[in-house]
């Protein structure tokens, strides 16, 4: 997929692609580092339809939404012809036990048998993580294991 990346002079920059039905959806980002969704009008790709600023934390929930799902999906596709290993993604929540603490703290792999693969931050992956990377309120951690494993890994994120 192209991404056309247009710059604005004294505005910033848009970047964009076409969609199936003709539509553009695209980010501006200005110059003062304000993020705003933009999508266009089908007959008018330079016209817009709707618009919405994003604070730097709406847009990297924004960048999880979208983007842990097609992780997860490869992921699980990979797994397909390994009869009960399953991929999950777990969320850290505010004020959660492990919100601030080390993904080590958590004892997931020892406690359940889970390996966590990945963790989905604003938007970007940290593939593999240490046992020394510390997790944060937002946090998606995509992890591999058995069901029972997975369920009991989220009671830990959820509970310690």
């Amino acid at each position: 997929m192209n991404v056309d990346v247009t710059p604005l002079p004294g505005i910033g920059v848009r970047k964009e692609f076409a969609l199936a039905n003709g539509r553009r959806i695209g980010v501006l980002t200005y110059r003062d580092g304000r993020l705003e969704l933009i999508v266009s009008k089908t007959d008018d790709p330079d016209a817009c339809l709707a618009s919405a600023v994003l604070t730097a934390e709406e847009a990297g929930a924004l960048a999880n939404l979208l983007g842990a799902p097609q992780l997860i999906a490869q992921l699980t596709d990979e797994h397909r012809d390994m009869p009960g290993i399953n991929t999950r993604q777990l969320p850290i929540k505010t004020n959660a036990p492990f919100d601030g603490r080390t993904l080590g703290d958590t004892a997931m792999r020892s406690r359940t048998g889970v390996s966590v693969v990945a963790v989905m931050r604003a938007g970007q992956v940290q593939a593999s993580p240490s046992p020394d990377f510390t997790l944060t309120a937002g946090d998606l951690l995509v992890a591999v294991g058995t069901s029972e494993g997975l369920d009991h890994a989220l009671r830990i994120l959820q509970n310690g």
